[in-house]
């Protein structure tokens, strides 16, 4: 897959693309949270094993769609699925300054 766009400012191609599959189980039953702004979105882990390497990776997942979250909240835990989406940094406001941390941004999810 490719992706070509050309850029108004300066007219170069960028070829950026922020596009991911995961395929893992899911380590705790989803948690919706309300943003201060309003905004509800479901956040839950996916545990993938390491190619090559003991171990695990868990990732954090955020459904911010309607479908998408109604989805998340019916997971249960160690349940295998598929999820489609690209990464994002999310910034915040804490007690110590600003806060942030990366995440997957689910726009697809399917049981497998």
């Amino acid at each position: 897959m490719n992706k070509k766009v050309v850029s108004d400012l300066d007219n170069e191609q960028d070829f950026s693309l922020n596009d991911l599959l995961l395929r893992g189980r899911v380590s705790a039953p989803a948690v919706t949270k309300e943003l201060p702004s309003g905004d509800k979105v479901v956040e839950f882990r996916l545990i993938i094993t390491r190619e090559k390497r003991d171990g695990v990776d868990t990732l954090d997942i955020a459904a911010w769609s309607a479908k998408s979250r109604r989805f998340a909240m019916n997971l249960k835990t160690d349940e295998w699925i598929e999820v489609s989406g690209s990464v994002h940094r999310r910034f915040w406001k804490s007690a110590t300054g600003v806060a942030s941390r990366w995440q997957v941004e689910a726009i697809e999810m399917a049981r497998i």
